[in-house]
């Protein structure tokens, strides 16, 4: 007798990415804005130690700090690893290392590429300089890359008040993940049902929970969810959110509405949006069913049924 082969279990690729904007204090500007003039700034603690990158507050006392230097372009690698295979937004498009810098007359090191032709070209003690961008906007990739530089150790630095025109105040930087999702198998099983269009979860043997979308598990009681119930399609909104902010690259007018739908039969709430009614008329209990997307894969909102509202002793359980 052959055993039943296990289903494929699903895989794609996901994205996460947003832009991340935060102003900036008189530290961090003064030494964003001296990279866009090609200088360094470091700031000296209490007891004399010069930290580059600067920092607002030293991270020994938490003092405060503002006694600014400036350290010169060229500096020495404390460490590094070489990376074979450069990503999307990383300095440089081929093969570098990542090092640590000690910048002369700075006590601590920076992180940023070295142009090198191999990794039998990187070694720790190298000496390297600043490889400045054609371009700078005030910002650390103002810094190109390091590239080697054969000097001898500079350890001088000297006061600098902080100050030029046009000071950077604040940053925008893009935040971006990429990966290869796997939903498992017990959700696999789930997508493959609502491509036909059926919304399948599965039951807890012990209390008898049905979870959509499954989860393989039972959270409560730690074990295994495999009797597998179809619910819905229809359900009863629990509660639900005004949305008045508009998404980027999401194509729905604001407001809209995001509910938790409690399907026919599941022991959980799934989220879902709401249309096919005015925002101000979304309510709890209201029965609502899906509305599926143009290629049928997934419901693309829920609109109302036309049924009674539900009463409130059927779903209380489920807000």
């Amino acid at each position: 007798m052959k055993a039943t082969p296990p289903p494929e279990i699903l895989q794609a690729p996901l994205v996460v990415e947003f832009p991340f904007t935060r102003s900036l204090g008189p530290v961090q500007s003064a030494f964003l804005t001296g990279l866009r003039e090609r200088t360094v700034l470091g700031v000296r603690t209490e007891t004399g130690e010069i930290l580059v990158p600067p920092v607002e507050y030293d991270p020994a006392t938490a003092a405060e700090l503002r006694d600014l230097v400036e350290v010169g372009v060229t500096g020495t690698v404390t460490t590094w690893a070489w990376n074979p295979e450069p990503r999307r937004g990383q300095p440089l498009a081929t093969p570098f290392a990542w090092v640590l810098v000690r910048l002369d007359g700075a006590d601590t090191a920076v992180l940023h590429a070295l142009d090198a032709p191999g990794p039998e070209a990187v070694r720790t003690g190298l000496r390297v300089r600043i490889r400045w961008a054609a371009e700078r906007s005030g910002a650390i990739t103002d810094i190109a890359c390091f590239e080697p530089y054969d000097s001898d150790p500079v350890v001088e630095h000297r006061p600098h008040d902080g100050l030029f025109a046009d000071s950077v105040t604040g940053i925008v930087a893009p935040a971006r993940l990429d990966y290869t999702y796997s939903p498992g198998a017990a959700q696999t099983r789930y997508l493959r049902g609502l491509a036909e269009r059926r919304t399948v979860g599965e039951r807890c043997p012990s209390c008898t929970k049905v979870y959509v979308p499954p989860r393989g598990a039972c959270p409560t009681c730690g074990i295994a969810t495999t009797d597998r119930v179809e619910v819905g399609p229809a359900g009863t909104v629990t509660t639900f959110c005004i949305v008045n902010i508009k998404a980027k690259n999401a194509d729905i007018d604001v407001p809209y509405v995001y509910a938790h739908i409690a399907l026919d039969g599941a022991g959980l709430a799934l989220h879902g949006r709401i249309g096919g009614i005015p925002y101000d008329q979304v309510r709890m209990g209201l029965r609502v069913e899906p509305v599926w997307s143009e290629d049928g894969r997934y419901p693309d909102h829920y609109r109302p049924t036309g049924e009674p509202d539900a009463d409130y002793d059927t779903y209380k359980e489920l807000l």
